[in-house]
């Protein structure tokens, strides 16, 4: 799997990552009516703007197999909120659900926080709904959840988590990058 940063031309198979994770994520959470409505096109825009927008201050990588389909992406940057004493946050983290559960996430979540490094920042957040069963997820990474807060989606009354990363230095602990560019655990 290779983890790259997206680039111009992506935004489709982004849109299309985004869309179906979310139907398979939060069905059951958010209403499936809002789920049903959800299309590439109706998230297309919002990632062309993102890898336009791309730079220092935001992130998006993919995870592309080798025929270059995108089955996952991350992104990220500074954090947005100004209220949580963290610096960076990664905004969003999908996989497709049949590529899930096999180190996709860790992989685009620790390429991500060595991103959020070299911009100088040494802490990180990042917001799940608290149904979402990601939420072992990013506890396993490390992460502890640091606030919580009421968010309204298609008129359901949800809550988000935050979870936070004081120090980003032990994130990944026990994983080297290989020199393939494959990321190996110890």
């Amino acid at each position: 799997m290779l983890i790259r940063r997206a680039c111009a031309g992506d935004e489709r198979q982004i849109a299309h990552v985004h869309t179906e994770s979310w139907k398979t994520t939060y069905r059951g959470i958010v209403p499936d009516a809002f789920l049903d409505r959800l299309t590439i096109e109706s998230r297309l825009p919002q990632w062309e703007q993102a890898l336009c927008e791309q730079g220092e201050e935001r992130i998006v990588l993919v995870a592309e197999q080798e025929d270059g389909t995108i089955v996952g992406f991350a992104s990220g940057g500074k954090e947005r909120e100004g209220s949580l004493p963290y610096e960076g946050e990664l905004y969003a983290l999908y996989i497709l659900k049949a590529m899930q559960q096999v180190g996709i996430g860790r992989q685009l979540a620790t390429s991500m926080v060595r991103e959020l490094q070299q911009l100088g920042m040494g802490s990180m957040v990042i917001w799940a709904l608290e149904q979402n069963p990601a939420c072992r997820f990013y506890e396993k990474m490390g992460g502890r959840p640091v606030r919580k807060q009421p968010i309204t989606i298609a008129g359901r009354e949800l809550v988000e988590v935050a979870f936070g990363w004081n120090r980003l230095e032990p994130f990944g602990k026990g994983m080297k990058m290989a020199d393939d560019g494959e990321l190996r655990i110890d």
